[in-house]
């Protein structure tokens, strides 16, 4: 049987034959709005496609003879948007408790294993041909932050697309392949959190806030530590250390690209005080901290400037309670919370903080663009609200140089609208993924030029 890392790869070379094997894999958007998130939109341009990649953009590119053309005509072009934390992406069922611990010692491992899992990734269980992902593309988004389960120390993220090439080739009699032909990249980022009381250690430790910071702070020195031990093995030459000072711990090592700033620590934090701590913590232990979730992130907006932290915003916003009565009054407080989150996108757009959005958790996916859209309204540049969802999210996640922007030998995630994208009345008309078309729907794509103008983020 093969390895998965040799799965992995196998599935790399075939990504290449996949986009080959769609017939035809040559469009031209002709005529339409550009908004290219990486400068200036372009009034009426060409968008060219080939084999999965933006080939030209230009108002005066030539549309080649072998191209199917899409008439852009009252028609938007955007680069597809990006999802930085979809926790729906990847199929990790909850951990069953062992039946056959017999000591108090065993079962407090199986617990401590339960919260520490760097070594977990998302790229192993992320679900390819899934309905509900590809639904997706339906609002817009072709890409999305597949997101690790479990509390603590997660694990690692993977940028995955929405959806995979219908002929992809098999090798062998691996189906698991597939999953290396959405994968964009893997991994982006180690997952942390700080639950007051991790579910997955009842009655046992940690089992308070500060219990949880200190067993954070600990796994990232003790990964330190082995590093040391394990480069100090290296250097003794033909008299290694003994095995018990040279520890063989997967998950240890799992945290080493952390530690060396070559990946990302994704703090999930909402509250101020939650913020200046995990910054705190990534300062202390020399990370290269990303903030998740952020929903009071304006109140440090000026930390998170000083340290060069940028933010991914939930855009799960927080609603009325399903159970109340409609003409329930509902407590100043939540009020209050649910105002003032639109508005933070704005006043972290004015400190100069680098921001993107997440779905986390977001039950109808139109609600995405939904959200962005009353961020707009509430203050923020509909131009800053578009690059959060596609090229800042890319840059964010490491891809920015392949994803994002509509550019010369980028990855073809288009997303073609009717109207302004944060116009409640537009729809999407077309969704390209690594430059195949996506069926939205049963329902045939309205007519070209039935737009209501070529208003849409500049």
């Amino acid at each position: 049987m093969l390895n998965r890392s040799l799965v992995i790869a196998l599935a790399a070379l075939a990504t290449p034959f996949a986009l080959g094997a769609d017939a035809p894999n040559v469009y031209a958007i002709r005529g339409a709005r550009i908004v290219t998130a990486a400068g200036s939109a372009i009034d009426s341009g060409t968008v060219v496609i080939r084999r999965g990649v933006i080939d030209a953009v230009g108002a005066s590119v030539a549309v080649p003879a072998e191209a199917t053309v899409v008439d852009g005509a009252g028609q938007i072009v955007y680069p597809g948007i990006i999802d930085l934390g979809n926790t729906r992406a990847a199929d990790q069922p909850a951990p069953q408790l062992p039946q056959n611990v017999r000591t108090t010692a065993e079962l407090e491992r199986w617990k401590r294993l339960q919260i520490m899992k760097p070594q977990a990734r998302a790229a192993d269980a992320v679900k390819v041909d899934d309905a509900d992902l590809t639904r997706l593309a339906a609002a817009g988004i072709t890409t999305v932050l597949a997101l690790p389960s479990g509390e603590v120390i997660a694990g690692q993220s993977a940028l995955v697309n929405v959806a995979a090439p219908s002929d992809a080739p098999q090798i062998g009699d691996i189906a698991a392949e597939r999953r290396g032909l959405v994968v964009v990249k893997s991994p982006v980022a180690l997952h942390v959190s700080f639950p007051d009381r991790p579910r997955a250690t009842p009655n046992g430790y940690p089992e308070s806030l500060m219990g949880v910071i200190a067993f954070v702070r600990q796994a990232f020195l003790d990964a330190g530590h082995y590093a040391e031990v394990r480069s100090a093995g290296n250097r003794a030459g033909d008299k290694p250390p003994l095995p018990s000072e040279q520890p063989d711990d997967p998950a240890l090592e799992a945290m080493q690209p952390a530690i060396e700033r070559k990946m990302p620590v994704a703090f999930e934090a909402n509250e101020g005080r939650q913020i200046l701590r995990a910054l705190k913590l990534a300062k202390e232990l020399k990370l290269e901290a990303i903030v998740t979730g952020g929903r009071h992130a304006e109140e440090v907006a000026a930390d998170l400037k000083a340290q060069n932290v940028r933010v991914v915003y939930s855009l799960n916003y927080p609603v009325r309670a399903r159970n109340l009565a409609p003409d329930a009054d509902e407590a100043l407080p939540v009020l209050r919370e649910r105002a003032r989150a639109p508005n933070v996108p704005g006043q972290l757009a004015a400190a100069g903080v680098s921001f993107a959005f997440s779905s986390s958790g977001l039950s109808d996916p139109k609600d995405f663009v939904k959200n962005a859209a009353k961020a707009v309204k509430a203050g923020l540049a509909a131009d800053a609200a578009v690059r959060a969802m596609t090229l800042t999210a890319a840059a964010i996640a490491g891809v920015g140089d392949r994803l994002g922007s509509i550019e010369k030998g980028k990855i073809a995630n288009l997303v073609v609208t009717d109207g302004d994208l944060f116009d409640e009345k537009t729809k999407i008309t077309r969704v390209f993924v690594e430059g195949r078309p996506v069926a939205l729907d049963a329902a045939p794509p309205p007519q070209s030029g039935r737009g209501r103008g070529r208003g849409g983020a500049r």
